[in-house]
């Protein structure tokens, strides 16, 4: 039987991260990485992989799947409740990001530009062209894939996108990459966790291309 890493977790939370020092933008992500990953040595891991997720979704630039996986090593039996939390969380979080976007961009777009990585005015515009063409596949797709979520929270909201779709989308996309993750370390353990912090967006890509080429087939065969 496979310890359950809670039992013996310390009993406050980590150390702030520290900008005295390497404090460049890239140094900087790496810090709150580390950072990040460091809660899965803490009583209060659970809750913070939701708080992750729940921001994650709308501003943060670090993905809850690196506290999930640190998660999930210590304590396989879990893996599927650490999932749900997860999902849970950043459909929730989804849910103000389209907020953010319907109801407040004016007044944030300025914050989001400078500050959130990987949120453009050029990435603005693309994401438009692409709710025109693909609306349900493309919010699927930012929840599966390595493609940032947040812009896509946000961007559904500043284009009025269909509330329910954008809720069962990212609902299936969310639960989809995060039950993945977790089901590979309860099937296969901790020495998985290399090969999906290597591979895994990788392989949510050609997944991902793979599903939407079958629909495509599919489509093209029925007419």
């Amino acid at each position: 039987m496979q310890p359950e890493l809670e039992s013996n977790q310390p009993e406050g939370p980590p150390a702030p991260i520290s900008t005295a020092e390497n404090a460049g933008p890239r140094n900087l992500v790496r810090r709150m990485y580390d950072w990040v990953l460091s809660w899965a040595d803490s009583r209060y891991g659970v809750v913070a992989l939701a708080i992750l997720a729940f921001a994650e979704s709308s501003f943060f630039p670090i993905p809850p799947d690196v506290l999930l996986i640190g998660l999930a090593v210590g304590a396989p039996r879990r893996s599927f409740r650490f999932a749900l939390v997860c999902s849970a969380a950043s459909v929730a979080g989804g849910v103000l990001g389209y907020g953010i976007g319907h109801f407040v961009w004016m007044q944030t777009q300025d914050f989001f530009f400078s500050v959130v990585p990987g949120f453009t005015p050029a990435v603005f515009e693309r994401v438009q062209t692409l709710f025109s063409r693909y609306d349900f596949w493309i919010v699927f797709a930012a929840g599966f894939t390595p493609i940032p979520y947040k812009v896509f929270t946000i961007s559904a909201g500043v284009f009025s996108i269909s509330f329910p779709m954008f809720m069962v989308a990212s609902l299936v996309g969310r639960s989809a990459r995060f039950f993945l993750v977790s089901g590979l370390i309860y099937l296969f353990g901790p020495a998985i966790r290399r090969f999906i912090d290597r591979y895994f967006n990788l392989l949510a890509v050609l997944f991902f291309i793979l599903l939407a080429g079958g629909f495509a087939l599919v489509k093209m065969c029925s007419h």
